[in-house]
């Protein structure tokens, strides 16, 4: 049940509302002063609060801008026995959710805070829904491959020009997309996706276009296609690698004119769209080989990115297990499961064909099928390898140490690519030179004395 905090200095009327609220069911407490309110406010968290503004010491006003700084959402309504048009106007700025006048009329204020808890539990409603999409759409990982692509990311989200997404299948290109999006001046405006490789061939240039009725036998009602749904906003083609060369010519039409025609329809719709593309196939190789056009793959390869594969970024595996846990626990409503070092040393040392989408899929697995409390090596699919063969060190014992040793052997294999010379392997990694040499040290990972001399020369 939610809380009503009183605030007045008069205890006559400090008694009659919280007589009355709780007559109605409410959990009500009370404060006669600013100070007093701004400590009930941190301890009882209230929903909404009835606050005088004519106080000693702390007045009302003050104490609200106070109680919003502390709770944001909180709703408070404002009590004044000598109120005027410009307070009034002054409290609603300040964020008071209304304003009544003394004496007060004990009807219409059980009416208003009904009113206000109706909008104080949509508001929550909203933050908490708001809370999991966002975490859906979080870009899990700490990795030097994750960091560029977090910069490419920020560079190319603000700009109007259309991106092309490379990577494996279940690497999580469209969460690229949505971030691109997030980033971009159409945040506000709706994100579309289509996967080109699910809807059939006939299907496509209707599902893209629209039709109007009578188009074809079927069409009974004009449809509106996802170019004009995502209008001032984003549509995201997923894997347009696999659009017949028939679609592809209709969708170059479309982003060379900036117009198009619904099936069957004689008006023009001019369309402002962002257009995101991605494939898992090699798209010059697929342009060589005639199955896609040369002409609208430069149209969509303004802004190329690529998405590593898991395989790529192992460092952040144990950070994507700990998320998907705690994700699909929540949304499975089962008890979270204790995960032991020697589990995310084995899943971290696997190769994931089926990436981020895999791994996912297997937390998932385990959290419900697995019968105890904590999850050992034992309870892993047989497709992840768990012997480790001689000279390996043994799996760390904390989630930190294994993340660590991962990022570790990461640097390392990129030292020995570059022949141990630091300069060319942080430009390899994409990182400052002292942020690696920082990183090697922190690592415990040494340069051969000779190889520094040598560097410290170019």
């Amino acid at each position: 049940m939610e809380s009503i905090l009183i605030v007045d200095d008069a205890p006559a009327i400090l008694a009659t509302l919280s007589g009355i609220l709780m007559d109605e069911g409410y959990d009500v407490h009370v404060a006669e002063n600013g100070a007093d309110a701004l400590r009930a406010v941190q301890v009882h968290l209230p929903a909404i609060v009835l606050l005088d503004i004519w106080m000693p010491e702390m007045d009302g006003l003050d104490a609200l801008k106070k109680m919003k700084a502390l709770q944001s959402d909180i709703i408070v309504v404002m009590m004044s026995g000598h109120g005027s048009i410009e307070t009034a106007v002054r409290a609603i700025k300040l964020g008071a959710y209304d304003y009544v006048e003394k004496p007060i009329s004990l009807e219409k204020i059980v009416l208003l805070i009904r009113h206000a808890l109706t909008e104080f539990r949509l508001q929550r409603e909203n933050q908490a829904l708001k809370e999991r999409l966002d975490r859906r759409n979080m870009m899990i990982g700490e990795s030097p491959a994750m960091l560029r692509l977090r910069e490419a990311i920020g560079l190319a989200g603000p700009s109007q020009s259309r991106v092309l997404i490379a990577g494996e299948h279940g690497v999580g290109k469209e969460l690229v997309a949505r971030e691109i999006h997030a980033c971009s001046t159409r945040r506000g405006q709706p994100f579309l996706a289509i996967n080109c490789a699910a809807i059939p061939e006939n299907l496509m240039e209707s599902e893209l276009f629209g039709y109007e009725k009578g188009a074809f036998t079927g069409a009974q009602r004009r449809k509106i296609g996802q170019f004009e749904l995502a209008q001032r906003g984003t549509l995201f083609l997923d894997e347009v690698a696999d659009m017949s060369l028939s679609t592809q010519a209709k969708l170059l039409r479309v982003l060379q004119e900036q117009a198009f025609y619904r099936l069957g329809g004689g008006d023009v719709v001019r369309t402002d769209v962002r257009v995101i593309a991605a494939s898992n196939k090699n798209l010059p190789q697929a342009v060589k080989a005639g199955l896609f056009r040369e002409d609208l793959y430069y149209r969509l390869n303004v802004i190329p990115l690529s998405v590593p594969p898991l395989r790529e970024r192992r460092s952040d595996i144990p950070l994507l297990i700990h998320y998907f846990t705690r994700e699909i626990t929540q949304e499975q409503g089962i008890r979270p499961k204790q995960i032991t070092a020697e589990v995310v040393a084995a899943l971290s040392q696997y190769g994931w064909p089926g990436n981020i989408r895999e791994l996912k899929n297997t937390i998932e697995r385990l959290m419900i099928m697995t019968p105890g409390t904590i999850l050992t090596p034992s309870d892993l699919p047989s497709f992840i390898p768990q012997e480790r063969g001689e000279g390996v060190p043994p799996a760390p014992t904390h989630l930190r140490e294994a993340r660590q040793n991962f990022e570790k052997e990461w640097i390392i294999e990129r030292l020995r690519e570059s022949g141990w010379n630091v300069h060319r392997a942080s430009e390899a990694m994409g990182l400052d030179r002292t942020h690696l040499h920082r990183k090697m040290k922190q690592l415990g990972i040494e340069t051969a004395p000779e190889v520094e001399k040598t560097e410290s020369h170019e």
